[in-house]
């Protein structure tokens, strides 16, 4: 029998070593190399003789299709990231940073199935007994038939999930605490977490049963352990916000069953997370519509149009190398930005410093901001300000063009419904509303939109001459 050779396996990104290194080549991580057991986990050994396999039946591309079951929490905004609810038989993966409320949205939406007359059980191994029955009083659940056990082991999981009626939602909180001991590793390490997801995802597919599965995340942001996890499992749900605003958004980032880019926005509250049913409100809440370098965004996340407001500020500097600070956006695109505004436009911002942020504290991922943070830019070096009832939105190339974007009609109907009667948008936009109450100037190129800000050249002239 071959001897099984020893291996180093990083306890961040999942890279196996053949010997013990102090810094990870994947992920750039120090001190994370762990040995492990080759031998444990799945699969066997080299020395192990694979057993026959079986035929299994083929089949066609044709037949009917029938729409995946599903189980409403009656949370809305939780069961839009979902797709519609959680599908039976599936396996979820929520991550997010510690103290943002996952285990809060959970318990929730545990107590909503449970009111419902479905059989939940919760299973939490970072906390004891007493801890979770604490949260349930504070967020009214304590009244509902919410199961509730303390257990880490994935054999005694399984076994108490076995006995009695089919659970339609098991939750487990978190990942990263369960153990198995078919595994020789301590709990935590990426062959664990693996065995533990996987043996999760079994039960979830041979029972029917849907498995909720919370995971701790990095610095960078992306949930710990083997990036196999994410692709083992049918849904990857992420939970985001900043500790300085009382908002959380729970972003899909991969669904089987439904959508990939739907967010459910919540506002934290003494009570637990409260559902908000118009984001845009929440983000345009405090807005200061005389002051230079504001420009609000018509943005889409899924299908929910969102209106936030970029703000920009520009100022001149003695430094050899102006600073570039960018929050809630994309920072290689803001550099791309400001270099069409000189080589097209003739804004010279050079000697100025920039700095460009998202109002409560939002994160933009789309390219049809650029119109907006360019509108910023411009009335921020000028000194304009932008009118207050007007909307921005469009994507610019490097030839300054203006180029058009989708869901136009979704966009300014929501800016209509806010209040908002001007919009400005790229010239080729299709499916322009007909009967709109607002109206819309069609850009070609980001010099026009220049000119409409400024009103002249000369604004821009007089502005750089008083810096």
């Amino acid at each position: 029998m071959a001897k099984a050779r020893t291996q180093f396996i990083c306890q961040n990104c999942g890279t196996v070593h053949p010997r013990w290194v102090g810094k990870c080549e994947g992920c750039g991580q120090w001190n994370t190399i762990v040995e492990e057991d080759p031998m444990g986990g799945i699969g066997g050994g080299p020395g192990k003789t694979p057993k026959k396999g079986r035929p299994v039946a083929l089949t066609t591309l044709s037949g009917e299709i029938e729409d995946a079951p599903r189980i409403q929490s009656g949370i809305s905004e939780l069961d839009r990231a979902t797709g519609g609810g959680f599908v039976r038989g599936s396996a979820v993966l929520i991550g997010g940073d510690p103290g943002i409320g996952k285990s809060t949205v959970l318990m929730q939406a545990a107590a909503a199935l449970s009111r419902r007359k479905h059989r939940v059980i919760y299973v939490s191994g970072e906390e004891a007994v007493a801890q979770v029955r604490l949260r349930a009083q504070r967020l009214g659940a304590a009244d509902t038939d919410v199961l509730l056990a303390a257990e880490t082991n994935v054999e005694d999981i399984l076994a108490t999930l076995g006995e009695g009626k089919r659970p339609d939602l098991v939750i487990i909180d978190s990942i990263q605490t369960l153990w198995s001991d078919i595994v020789d590793s301590a709990p935590g390490t990426v062959t664990q977490v693996r065995t533990g997801v996987q043996a999760m995802i079994r039960f979830a597919k041979q029972t029917g049963a849907t498995v909720v599965l919370v995971g701790h995340v990095t610095k960078e942001g992306q949930i710990a352990g083997p990036r196999v996890v994410e692709h083992m499992v049918d849904a990857v749900l992420y939970f985001e916000g900043d500790r300085g605003h009382h908002y959380r958004i729970l972003r899909t980032v991969k669904n089987r069953f439904g959508p990939t880019d739907e967010i459910g926005v919540f506002e934290m509250s003494d009570k637990g997370l409260r559902e908000v049913s118009n984001p845009s409100e929440l983000f345009l809440g405090e807005r200061n519509a005389k002051s230079p370098g504001a420009a609000v965004f018509a943005g889409m996340e899924g299908t929910r149009p969102v209106l936030v407001e970029v703000q920009a500020l520009v100022a001149a500097t003695s430094l050899g190398t102006p600073r570039r600070a960018v929050v809630g956006w994309d920072g290689a695109r803001l550099s791309m930005i400001l270099a069409v505004l000189e080589a097209h436009c003739g804004v010279r911002l050079g000697q100025h410093d920039v700095y460009l942020n998202v109002a409560g504290g939002y994160r933009i991922s789309e390219p049809a901001a650029d119109l907006a943070v360019a509108s910023a830019l411009v009335s921020s070096l000028a000194g304009l300000a932008l009118p207050s009832d007007c909307v921005y939105f469009g994507e610019v190339s490097l030839s300054g063009a203006i180029r058009p974007v989708a869901h136009t009609a979704q966009r300014l109907k929501e800016a209509e419904k806010l209040g908002f009667s001007q919009a400005v948008l790229p010239s080729a936009s299709a499916d322009l509303p007909k009967g709109n109450g607002m109206s819309w100037s069609e850009m070609e190129s980001l010099p026009d939109l220049v000119a409409r800000i400024a009103g002249s050249k000369g604004a821009l002239k007089q502005a750089d001459n008083d810096d």
